[in-house]
């Protein structure tokens, strides 16, 4: 299918997002993983002890056709609080960072307005990173699809 692409973003902990993407339509898959590190090999607890620079994400798999990468970036920004730096509620560190890695040119453009949008809605500064996508690994077995597998 030519209209599938690849969308990666990080709100804190990978479970919370990935659950809520999962089931959304014009998503065809869900995978997190680590981005943005030093390294395309790491470990949960190699980045758990914050010297890597990934952070936890989720990469989309999805179907333009049905959801559009501004539609994933305002439910992104909805389901996390993009004021906060290096944090999401409870968990706190580096790898729970908000942040967007793009694929392309457009992917960037978008993220940028979509930022722009969300920080013009908010009383605090969006601190959300956007970034070209460098490295990306995917977690353990055991992450994936985690809260799904744990409520089943």
């Amino acid at each position: 299918m030519t209209n599938l692409r690849k969308a990666i973003i990080c709100g804190g902990c990978f479970w919370g997002i990935e659950e809520n993407f999962r089931t959304k339509p014009g998503i065809i898959s869900t995978e997190v993983g680590y981005a943005g590190g030093n390294s395309n090999n790491t470990s949960y607890e190699d980045v758990c002890s914050g010297k890597t620079g990934h952070a936890e994400c989720v990469k989309l798999t999805y179907d333009e056709k049905l959801i559009s990468y501004e539609k994933i970036l305002d439910l992104f920004f909805k389901m996390h609080d993009p004021t906060q730096k290096d944090m999401q509620y409870p968990d706190i560190g580096t790898q729970y960072r908000s942040e967007i890695f793009y694929v392309d040119e457009t992917q960037k453009k978008i993220a940028l307005m979509e930022k722009n949008k969300f920080n013009n809605l908010h009383k605090n500064k969006v601190v959300t990173n956007i970034n070209p996508l460098s490295t990306y690994v995917k977690a353990e077995e055991y992450h994936q699809k985690y809260i799904f597998k744990k409520n089943r």
